[in-house]
């Protein structure tokens, strides 16, 4: 056994053993540190299509304006409440961070109680083209889809 462990210590001090190479993040998406308070959640929340995914990402690299994609609700529209999209530099306290199709979405706490679930697409049609929101937990919705009531 120990002409044996001393073979392998001799062939082995001929290999040059180089560091292991960096591992890639599982996600297309860029890994970021989530700030204190911010949780992260998955694509139950909300989810976007590979459609919408390369078009939030060419309105990032046209916009220049943040890394992430906040989703909220507010109140408004012609049902009551409504679908608001910018982006931000960094998430707050309490937001969500959920990536999907290549993309870092924001959604806050309260936000989120109204968007579980949601899909959003896009379509690049003339007519009634745009992001649209399909979200189960909307009752009624205006024909334009930028509003809904629960």
């Amino acid at each position: 056994m120990r002409d044996l462990v001393g073979a392998m210590d001799s062939a082995l001090s001929d290999v040059s053993l180089a560091p292991a190479p960096s591992i890639p993040a599982p996600s297309a998406v860029n890994p970021v540190a989530l700030p204190d308070g911010v949780r992260e959640g998955n694509e139950k929340l909300v989810f976007l299509t590979d459609a919408a995914g390369k078009k939030v990402a060419s309105l990032f690299a046209r916009e220049k304006q943040g890394e992430f994609l906040r989703v909220a609700i507010s109140g408004g529209g012609c049902n009551g409440l409504s679908y608001k999209m910018k982006f931000v530099t960094e998430p707050k306290r309490g937001d969500i961070l959920v990536r999907t199709a290549g993309v870092r979405v924001i959604v806050d706490s309260k936000s989120a109680l109204y968007l579980k679930g949601t899909h959003v697409d896009y379509s690049a049609a003339l007519v009634a083209g745009g992001f649209k929101f399909s979200n189960p937990n909307a009752k009624a919705s205006c024909s334009c889809g930028e509003s809904f009531s629960v």
